[in-house]
């Protein structure tokens, strides 16, 4: 297990993020979607971290030519998407494996998809019961609840399904399944969650729209998609850890470049707001995404804040917002987010064994925890194999300095994690 320690930092800092790394929803979805296309997509800035490397690979295993410099990657289509000799590893990464089953259940074959210990640990039925109501053939571990999951492609019937849960990749898998079926299909969620795949779809062409009773509409396709071109903006969710490191050092500040400005990407930075940190956003750009910098300046001490609203929108980044939860003043309270017990780790779980190391006291619920503002003490805090745990209490380390066990996952995501924060402070593995 490689461990890492995190030097409390000297004082305030400057920080401008011109490499955070490229956002990790989009390059998952581009490394996809090309295979829909019959002409050579072009995209920049792909993120070059294991999981979405991993989606890239199984473009190549179905019979795609991938050519890739840096994070520059041509993907031609092939004619006909082929049966793979061997089986799909999505890594750690449940948005490959939860979105390729959709593509994966219309198509010709035989696929088995895989992942690492944790991603064979995370629950599957939530996309493999209603691809299997409309046709699909998927079986795996506790009746196809667990992976690896072995996926029969074939012909698949129209749908009207209205989630029970508000999930981007549940979504996702349902929209490219429903690209394949007979008829007109309708899905509903009651909270939109990411909508990254149904801008880029139909920013390829697709016939992907919302109707006035709230359902997305999808049209089979008829004819290839257009290829993608898109320059993947930075991450959001990555560039948020060096939020959090702004908002709690006084008189720091951080400036992202080139990050997605998407509604439903920004919600945990709309919360860093609410207490009290001063963020700013400058759009540059709207194509496919809308895109610019966000300019995060540390405001004085952080007040407590209740989050129940928009869960979806950033359940990536409570851990992260955790940090700046556990140094505000009062008590913070998450409800509403029991959906963080399935992800990497049970987040709820790992997040606050790793504040009650650092002396804070916290409250577990269910759906969500309290947490009771304080002052942090270096600790040494578990990831489990989480990439976000290990971020946000390396980014803890700071304000207290901190030991990270099990730091291997950073990589997953956000290889250069390390090089940003070492501008901050001092490491040592």
């Amino acid at each position: 297990m490689i461990k890492a320690t995190i030097a409390k930092a000297n004082g305030a800092f400057k920080l401008v993020c011109s490499d955070i790394a490229p956002d990790k929803s989009i390059s998952h979805r581009c490394a996809m979607f090309s295979l829909l296309s019959d002409k050579p997509s072009s995209i920049k800035n792909f993120l070059l971290g294991e999981d979405t490397l991993a989606s890239l690979s199984i473009t190549e295993q179905l019979g795609a030519t991938v050519t890739r410099e840096g994070g520059d990657v041509k993907i031609v289509p092939p004619k006909k998407l082929t049966e793979p000799s061997d089986i799909l590893d999505c890594g750690n990464a449940g948005t490959g494996m939860r979105l390729y089953a959709g593509l994966l259940s219309g198509i010709k074959g035989h696929f088995i998809l895989t992942g690492d210990k944790y991603l064979r640990s995370r629950p599957m039925k939530r996309v493999a019961d209603p691809l299997r109501s409309i046709g699909a053939k998927i079986d795996g571990r506790e009746d196809g609840n667990l992976a690896p999951l072995a996926i029969r492609g074939g012909e698949l019937k129209a749908f009207r399904y209205h989630s029970p849960i508000d999930s981007a990749q549940v979504k996702s898998a349902l929209i490219l399944a429903g690209l394949q079926a007979d008829k007109t299909s309708y899905y509903k969620e009651d909270l939109l969650s990411r909508d990254h795949t149904e801008r880029m779809l139909k920013g390829m062409g697709a016939r992907v729209e919302t109707n006035q009773d709230g359902y997305i509409e999808i049209e089979p396709l008829k004819e290839p998609l257009k290829p993608l071109n898109i320059t993947v903006p930075a991450d959001p969710s990555s560039g948020f850890f060096f939020a959090i490191a702004a908002a709690i050092t006084p008189d720091s500040k951080t400036v992202i470049k080139n990050v997605t400005l998407n509604p439903t990407r920004i919600e945990a930075y709309k919360m860093l707001e609410k207490m009290g940190t001063t963020v700013n956003y400058i759009e540059k750009e709207n194509i496919y995404e809308p895109i610019g910098d966000i300019e995060i300046i540390y405001n004085g001490k952080l007040s407590g804040i209740t989050i129940e609203k928009n869960i979806a929108w950033l359940i990536d980044e409570l851990p992260a917002l955790a940090i700046a939860m556990a140094v505000a003043n009062g008590t913070s309270v998450v409800k509403n987010a029991k959906e963080l017990r399935v992800k990497e780790s049970d987040r709820i779980s790992t997040v606050l064994e790793g504040l009650k190391a650092c002396g804070i006291e916290t409250i577990e619920h269910e759906d969500g925890y309290e947490i009771i503002g304080g002052e942090l003490h270096s600790a040494t805090a578990n990831s489990y194999g989480d990439h976000r745990i290990a971020m946000s209490f390396a980014i803890a380390g700071v304000l207290c300095g901190m030991e990270i066990e099990d730091i291997e996952c950073i990589d997953t995501s956000f290889p250069n994690f390390f090089d940003i924060l070492s501008q901050i402070t001092s490491i040592r593995n």
